[in-house]
C-alpha cells in the first residue's frame, strides 16, 4: 500500500515541476518548424531534367552528317568541255623551239640548187663547210652513179672536176650525217674549164637528203 502512496505523490511532484517551467519568467519556446518528413535529408531541391544530345532543339550546335558543307558542286561531265589546257602558255614551246622546227621542215627534204649552162666539156665543182666545222659528211652523185662516196667537210674548199655529157647533168650531194650541231651544212662553187664561177649555191640538210644541181651542156 505505501508503493502506490509514493509513486501517486511523485507523478504528483513531476507535474508541478512542469508546470513552474511554463509559467517562470525563464521559460523556453521552440518555434515550430515545418519538416518535409518524406526527405530524409530535409530539403527538398527542384527537379532538374537530364539533357539529352539527341533532341537538342538549338541547331546550332547540332552536327549533319548529310550538310552539304564543304562539298564541291559536281558538275555534268562534257565530252567536248574544253579544259584549258591547249590555250595554256605551257602548253606552247619557246619561239626557238618552233622555230627550228620551221627549219627542221624545210630540211627534211631534197633540194634543188637551180641549172646552170655551158659550152665547156667539164666542170670543177668545190664545196666546204662555211659554218661551224664539226664533222659534216657527204657523197656526190653524178646522174646517180657515186663518184665520191664519203667525203668530210672542212672550212677550206676542196672538190672534183667531173666530164660532161651532151645535154643535162645532175650533180647531187647527199648528207651522210649533221654533224656535232647539224644540220648538214655547205657553200658549193662551180666553176668552168676557164675558171669562170658560173654558179655559187649552198645547202642545210638533215641525214639522207640531197642537194641536187643541174649543168646543161650546149
Amino acid at each position: 500500500m505505501k508503493q502506490y502512496v509514493w509513486l501517486g505523490l511523485a507523478l504528483l511532484g513531476t507535474s508541478l515541476a512542469m508546470a513552474q517551467v511554463e509559467t517562470g519568467n525563464n521559460t523556453v519556446r521552440f518555434e515550430a518548424v515545418d519538416n518535409n518528413e518524406n526527405d530524409p535529408t530535409g530539403l527538398e531541391l527542384p527537379a532538374i531534367e537530364r539533357p539529352n544530345i539527341s533532341n537538342l532543339e538549338n541547331k546550332k550546335y547540332q552536327f549533319d552528317a548529310d550538310s552539304d558543307l564543304g562539298k564541291e558542286e559536281e558538275k555534268p561531265f562534257e565530252m567536248n568541255q574544253d579544259d584549258g589546257l591547249l590555250d595554256s602558255p605551257m602548253a606552247k614551246g619557246p619561239k626557238y623551239f618552233e622555230e627550228k622546227k620551221k627549219e627542221e621542215e624545210t630540211m627534211a627534204r631534197d633540194q634543188a640548187l637551180g641549172e646552170v649552162r655551158t659550152k665547156t666539156g667539164f666542170v670543177r665543182v668545190m664545196y666546204r663547210d662555211h659554218q661551224h666545222v664539226d664533222g659534216d659528211r657527204i657523197r656526190v652523185y653524178v646522174n646517180e652513179d657515186i663518184v665520191q662516196s664519203d667525203i668530210s667537210l672542212t672550212s677550206s674548199f676542196q672538190g672534183i672536176t667531173i666530164s660532161l655529157d651532151d645535154g643535162p647533168n645532175v650533180i647531187s650531194f647527199q648528207a651522210l650525217n649533221q654533224g656535232d650541231s647539224g644540220p648538214n651544212t655547205a657553200e658549193l662553187h662551180v666553176y668552168d674549164e676557164d675558171g669562170r664561177i658560173i654558179s655559187a649555191k649552198g645547202w642545210n640538210l638533215l641525214t639522207g637528203y640531197k642537194a641536187n644541181i643541174t649543168v646543161i651542156k650546149e
